[in-house]
């Protein structure tokens, strides 16, 4: 497929891109099931990922890439694309197959590749060739599904610049310029459609900065080496994830030593500079201030980023849905409050601990408590030491205020020694509370993984 652009009056021409080898409109899903455990106290996630691009998304097949680091971190990926050679934004945006893949599912990410040169242009005839059709297929993935993330997917300058270009815009001469422009038509992109970046352009520039005698191009000094396209995915792998790709162990056809360097670059690049690529930018983030009174009444301050709805667990049963609620307490104690915060596509748990004291009453026992392993796989130790010996109730609720475990002690020798085996419980947040008879003592936040 020819791209179909001359050189007239100032504008450019772009190669095709598309005879390095016939990519198949349609992919083969690979469905994998295979899971491995990546630390004791992390989720594993499985995304629904498409791919529309060209060539330098095809080329030693990216997609696949991808996929196996993402299996190697103990994550599942099933994937789809289309990468016809030479294809721009503007040809995805009327092409069938990339229109019907786009309304196939509810996908976690559509990666968006634009033809190699056409970002590095002046912005002039980036304006009018690239961003309009660049919000079109934006536009169209989030119509079949609002929370779906656009990731657009930098490239890497030529390694010599763009020559048939040169003459007309002197910025592509040189591998540094071109890819200075193309950084900059990128973060335009996801700055002016609310999308995520893949900073693989500036990653290649910084593994060129390291080593330039490791070789990120093929012959043609355009395409992707297998060494580029690994840090390539590498890159894409912790923008998706936001986990480092450092000790992965997949290499593909790469020798252990460059493998990890391009997987610490990745890391790198990527992390260094969140917040430019706009990774986790529009994610709900719970966050709340409070005061309390001396008749045990909190009022919580939301203060909460991209989230419109909340729910909110105040320690002693009580839950509320409204922004910035006031609960009153029955006792003096320390309560663990929490706060889920969500938009519809994106959640955040905060707890905190509030100190309730109520004038004329008794406060609550003196006392130290700890709770090991904590996360654990449901199996915990409770060790708390008081002041006095007395009665001890202890209560367990997971984040909708259900409880699932009720049992009670008798504190002797000021010490309370309890092993709590929640095994069937399901993987998530609970919250511990322990009550005396003068109110609640301690609230604990318990993860099983």
């Amino acid at each position: 497929m020819v791209i179909n652009e001359f050189v007239v009056q100032g504008q450019f021409v772009a190669a095709m891109e598309g005879n390095f080898s016939e990519i198949s409109n349609m992919k083969t899903r690979i469905f994998l099931f295979a899971l491995l455990l990546c630390g004791f106290a992390q989720a594993q996630n499985t995304y629904q990922t498409l791919f529309l691009g060209n060539s330098y998304t095809g080329v030693n097949d990216l997609p696949s890439i991808v996929q196996s680091l993402t299996l190697a971190g103990g994550d599942t990926l099933y994937k789809d694309s289309n990468t016809p050679g030479g294809y721009t934004f503007q040809g995805h945006s009327t092409n069938g197959t990339s229109l019907s893949l786009i309304r196939a599912k509810p996908w976690d990410f559509v990666v968006l590749q634009e033809q190699s040169q056409l970002p590095s242009f002046p912005q002039g005839q980036v304006q009018s060739d690239v961003y309009p059709y660049a919000a079109i297929l934006n536009d169209s993935i989030k119509a079949n599904d609002s929370c779906t993330v656009t990731v657009f997917y930098m490239t890497w300058g030529r390694k010599f610049g763009d020559a048939g270009n040169c003459q007309f815009w002197p910025p592509v001469c040189t591998y540094a310029g071109m890819q200075a422009e193309l950084r900059r038509s990128y973060l335009n992109l996801a700055n002016q459609n609310n999308a995520l970046v893949a900073p693989c352009g500036s990653a290649w520039w910084e593994s060129i900065l390291r080593d330039s005698t490791l070789e990120l191009y093929s012959p043609d000094q355009s395409h992707p080496s297998y060494a580029g396209s690994y840090l390539t995915g590498c890159v894409f792998y912790a923008t998706m994830y936001r986990r480092s790709p450092i000790g992965l162990n997949f290499y593909g056809g790469l020798d252990t030593t460059t493998a990890v360097f391009l997987q610490q670059v990745a890391h790198d690049v990527v992390f260094d500079s969140l917040a430019q690529w706009r990774i986790g930018l529009d994610d709900a983030a719970a966050n709340f201030t409070f005061t309390a009174n001396s008749v045990g009444e909190a009022t919580f301050t939301n203060t909460s980023l991209n989230a419109n709805n909340y729910q909110w667990h105040f320690g002693d049963g009580g839950m509320d849905s409204v922004a910035n609620p006031t609960h009153v307490y029955s006792n003096s104690g320390q309560y663990a409050v929490t706060l889920i915060a969500t938009n519809g596509c994106t959640s955040d748990t905060l707890t905190d601990t509030v100190q309730v004291i109520l004038v004329g009453r008794q406060d609550p026992t003196t006392f130290e408590i700890s709770v090991a392993p904590n996360p654990s796989n449901g199996v915990f130790e409770v060790l708390a030491t008081f002041s006095s010996d007395e009665s001890i109730s202890m209560t367990i609720h997971d984040l909708n205020g259900k409880c699932i475990h009720a049992e009670s002690f008798e504190v002797q020798n000021r010490q309370l020694k309890v092993k709590l085996n929640l095994g069937s419980a399901q993987a998530g947040i609970y919250l511990l509370t322990l009550r005396g008879a003068e109110g609640v003592f301690a609230a604990k936040r318990l993860v099983i993984h």
